[in-house]
């Protein structure tokens, strides 16, 4: 069975550097779309065009489950919903979900940041204080039944599916 490993944390906490290690050990395929948005539009979001570039990527993986490969999805998945679509879609492809949180504090956060930018800034985005900090309030802390794969909400009203919400919420998926 394949496995898609989705990786879960605010920025600054060791999602893309564990993904990279994940591949390699799985000889997976990553998707990562901090990595297209950069060289496509030069900027982290650009006018929706993230929510679009994410879509395709998660059309892509679940195409790459199909075929009997591994997938790590680098997305931050900040939302709690996100996440439950995501496992939902690994599952109809037959594929297991292995959700990984990563959990940071925000002085450790803000250290990373400023690392990232300071050493690859050709890599990576700027982030202001306002940002990390609404990133913060945003986010969706997954609970022990969720890491341990138990429980997986259904869709919000008024979508019938997961695979509904998820071509709501990702423009492009297919």
């Amino acid at each position: 069975m394949t496995t898609l490993f989705l990786l879960v944390g605010l920025p600054g906490a060791g999602k893309t550097t564990l993904a990279r290690r994940l591949a390699e050990e799985h000889r997976a395929v990553r998707l990562s779309p901090d990595e297209w948005m950069l060289p496509l539009f030069g900027l982290a979001e650009a006018d929706g065009k993230r929510d679009v570039l994410e879509g395709r990527l998660l059309s892509l993986g679940l195409g790459a489950l199909r075929a009997g490969a591994d997938v790590v999805v680098d997305f931050g998945c900040w939302g709690r919903d996100e996440r439950s679509a995501i496992r939902w879609l690994a599952a109809s492809a037959g594929a297991s979900c292995r959700l990984l949180y990563l959990p940071v504090d925000q002085d450790t956060q803000r250290a990373r940041i400023a690392h990232r930018w300071a050493t690859t800034p050709d890599e990576t985005f700027p982030m202001t204080e306002a940002a990390i900090l609404d990133g913060r309030a945003h986010f969706e802390e997954p609970d022990a039944g969720e890491l341990a794969g138990h429980r997986l909400d259904p869709p919000p009203a008024p979508w019938a599916d997961w695979h509904s919400w998820a071509a709501d919420r990702w423009p492009s998926f297919t």
